[in-house]
Order: C-alpha cells, then sequence, then structure tokens
C-alpha cells in the first residue's frame, strides 16, 4: 500500500492532476466503457447520454491526458484505453502509477 509518505513531492503532483481530470463522473463512466473493450462514439453516447458536444469534450480532455487513445474507422472514431494505461485487478482497476483506481464495489 501507497501512502503519502511513500510519494516524492513530483509524484504527488502529477497523481493529484491524475485524480483531478478523473474526479468528473462522465469521465470515470468513459473509463469503465473502454476497459471492457474499445468502443465507438456513437456506442459510448448511446450509454451516457449526453449531448454530443459534451462528450466530445470529455474524450478530448481523457485523451489529451494520456487516458485514452482514439483512430477513425470510417466515417466512425474508435477510442480506447491508451498503450499507457495498465488494467489491474482482472480489468477491474486502472494502475495511475501511485494509486490504483478499482471499478469494483467495495
Amino acid at each position: 500500500m501507497m501512502t503519502s509518505q511513500n510519494l516524492t513531492q513530483p509524484m504527488q503532483n502529477l497523481c493529484a492532476h491524475k485524480l483531478r481530470v478523473l474526479a468528473d463522473p462522465t469521465r470515470l463512466s468513459v473509463l469503465e466503457l473502454l476497459r471492457e473493450r474499445p468502443r465507438h462514439v456513437g456506442e459510448i453516447n448511446t450509454v451516457l447520454q449526453l449531448e454530443q458536444s459534451l462528450l466530445s469534450h470529455h474524450l478530448k480532455i481523457l485523451r489529451n491526458e494520456g487516458f485514452v487513445s482514439s483512430i477513425r474507422d470510417g466515417k466512425a472514431v474508435l477510442y480506447h484505453l491508451a498503450s499507457d494505461v495498465r488494467l489491474q485487478n482482472g480489468a477491474k482497476g486502472i494502475n495511475l502509477g501511485c494509486c490504483v483506481l478499482s471499478f469494483s464495489n467495495p
């Protein structure tokens, strides 16, 4: 188990930044969907039922922060977890490097 005493100041700052990015429920929901498998934007939107522009905004933030990647698939865009994102606990968690974000119920 990691505690804040075990982390250097730069690592604490990086961890705090990652956690701020993921503090939004929509972005957490997107990551939860993508940890199962890659999905097209329309498929993500069918589940989350957001305005297209709002979903695009959240996907852009996740892409810019290195959590997701995208590839063009014909006229659609396919999103998947970025290659740096390490799944853990049988894909129920994402290792952020400073802590593990778990999507399982307690």
